[in-house]
């Protein structure tokens, strides 16, 4: 079975307990096509208390077609934390993959982009993909928005603020397991064995012994000064990006997503790029691309030929 190699980056913005002005962000880099330089890069990039190890099973899958690269946004897994809290925000992260993408661009040229988002990674690939031309090394080709839009519904936002950045312990991984599922359900049927897999890299060792969650508490402090008014503000900014990507774009929806509305998801069908829609029943906020129905859509969408990219 392969596995990834870990990978660092240092973009601009002081790390904690540094005395620099930079920070490092680690991303995970996943190659098994025999050559190290493959020009098709593809980017994962997870949701707002995840990592990139989340991706581990789409990885695989894509890695003997494309150089994937699954980051973890600054604050999470094995990248530094941030000095000020509230510099965890979209416009900061977006600038922590340009310099991603310059360093990969430097190690080997990209010919084709593309990028799979979940959640707070698809506003980041909003962000990315509405860059004007020569920005980026290349303009992304693919995006894969996964259960997420311009329109987010604030109920959702409201659920997650509840449990962001609580000093949660726990004395296994199994038990972790558990009282993480408690908190996921929404994610859809999983076995054990995935549902395990994807716990333990969400897993830090305590000096006292227990695990704490793998990220900065203090992310929390940017999203709990979230107001509704500010939100909406947003909803317009976001819709203008969307309004302006010319990369072939997928959006994934849980049937029973209480984050990406119907209405947002018929709405982006119609305009900007005008996304082709794939809701996958059972399932909320938001799908993991663990399962193999989930991965083979995005698999079929992101090696098309180019004149089937929209099939």
């Amino acid at each position: 079975m392969i596995e990834p190699r870990l990978n660092y980056v240092s973009c601009a913005g002081a790390a904690a307990g540094t005395g620099q002005d930079s920070h490092r962000m680690a991303y995970w880099e996943w190659n098994a096509t025999g050559n190290p330089q493959h020009p098709h890069v593809v980017v994962c990039v997870h949701g707002l208390s995840r990592q990139g190890r989340d991706f581990d099973t789409l990885a695989r899958t894509l890695a003997p077609h494309a150089r994937v690269i699954c980051p973890d946004v600054v604050g999470r897994g094995e990248s530094d934390w941030l000095a000020d809290p509230m510099q965890y925000e979209v416009q900061h992260y977006a600038g922590d993959m340009l310099a991603m993408l310059q360093q990969l661009q430097q190690q080997a040229p990209i010919e084709s982009l593309d990028w799979v988002g979940t959640s707070m990674g698809g506003l980041i690939g909003m962000v990315v993909s509405s860059l004007p031309p020569g920005v980026l090394p290349v303009s992304v080709r693919r995006l894969v928005l996964n259960d997420v839009g311009p329109a987010i519904e604030w109920s959702a936002l409201e659920r997650i603020g509840e449990y962001l950045g609580a000093p949660l312990r726990f004395e296994s991984i199994e038990q972790a397991a558990a009282q993480l599922w408690a908190m996921s359900t929404s994610f859809g049927p999983h076995t054990p064995e995935q549902w395990l897999a994807l716990t333990r890299p969400m897993l830090r060792k305590t000096p006292e012994g227990p695990y704490r969650l793998h990220y900065d508490p203090a992310i929390a402090q940017p999203f709990g000064a979230l107001t509704r008014e500010a939100a909406e503000q947003g909803e317009a900014l976001l819709w203008q990006l969307y309004d302006a990507i010319r990369a072939q774009t997928l959006v994934l929806r849980g049937a029973q997503s209480d984050l990406l509305s119907v209405a947002t998801a018929q709405a982006m069908a119609g305009r900007g790029p005008k996304a082709r829609c794939v809701e996958f029943a059972g399932v909320g906020h938001a799908p993991t691309l663990v399962a193999a129905d989930q991965v083979e859509v995005v698999r079929e969408f992101l090696l098309a030929p180019p004149q089937q990219g929209r099939a």
